[in-house]
């Protein structure tokens, strides 16, 4: 008898029915500000992931000792922002509902959005932890209140003054940089309040949104804003296990543009974060 051949991201095989963690792609890319591609994530880490073990000696763990589901990719249409919005947050839904955590690949930053949209359903007091170089607090970008550049200040709209932690950030416009000074909680360049703040949340509810291109281009270079000065490889897995530690009740890693790499390091610097951030998220489901 012959089994269909289903490619999911390494050691993530387990039956919908029986995870407690689904993971599932958002390819959409359409409002990027500079160099499109992040629609091709989620496929190529799903394939360069077998270059991993399933094992992690950072944690002693093992993803086949988990139970995550992939759920594959959605369809979304390139051309319409809000009925892409609304697709991942119907489907994220249906993960909250049946008691389980949402893992969204991206696809670039504004797919956050409808995950978020989402979990806020749900959890009422929800707070948001964000790691990226970039502030994504504009207002609008080119007249547009939907965009990668915007994301966090549609988040800002719905959570509301003093739940979003933002650490890494090192790029926006100034208006950005003020506008986190009474809104946010912005730790600029590092991850220097990350154990006040892991601490100040105990107990609430938290999404967790990472954007890659919080690490420093010599680490990751394959993403369609590469920003100087960013966090290092070890830095970011030890700050993701400490966020981890926290009632997480969706999250999403975003934003590797996989074409920009053509030496493949920025996929596998991407799948084995999400190694460590399936794993880390293992104490709390």
């Amino acid at each position: 008898m012959l089994n269909r051949n289903i490619e999911t991201f390494i050691g993530c095989d387990k039956e919908y029915d029986e995870a407690d963690i689904v993971i599932f792609g958002a390819p959409f890319d359409s409002t990027t500000s500079y160099r499109p591609g992040t629609r091709f994530a989620s496929k190529v880490m799903r394939s360069e992931s077998f270059g991993l073990e399933t094992y992690s000696p950072y944690k002693d763990a093992d993803l086949y000792d988990m139970s995550i589901f992939d759920g594959g990719d959605l369809e979304l249409p390139f051309g319409n922002t809000e009925k892409v919005l609304k697709q991942i947050k119907d489907y994220a839904s249906q993960i909250l509902s049946d008691g389980k955590l949402p893992l969204m690949i991206g696809g670039e930053h504004l797919v956050t959005l409808g995950a978020v949209r989402a979990v806020k359903e749900k959890y009422e007091d929800l707070h948001i932890i964000h790691f990226d170089a970039h502030a994504d607090l504009r207002e609008d970008y080119l007249e547009e209140k939907y965009s990668h550049a915007t994301v966090l200040r549609r988040c800002y709209d719905l959570v509301g003054k003093g739940k979003i932690f933002q650490f890494g950030i090192r790029s926006g416009e100034k208006s950005e940089f003020v506008f986190a000074k009474d809104h946010t909680y912005m730790n600029k360049f590092n991850f220097n309040t990350l154990a006040e703040t892991v601490e100040k949340l105990k107990g609430k509810p938290v999404y967790f949104t990472l954007d890659l291109d919080v690490l420093d281009p010599s680490v990751f270079p394959g993403t369609g804003t590469p920003e100087a000065g960013g966090v290092t490889f070890m830095e970011l897995i030890n700050s993701i296990s400490k966020v981890c530690t926290l009632n997480i009740v969706g999250c999403d890693i975003n934003e590797l543009s996989p074409i920009y790499d053509q030496s493949g390091a920025s996929t596998a610097v991407a799948c084995k974060v999400l190694r460590e951030m399936l794993l880390s998220l293992n104490k709390v489901v």
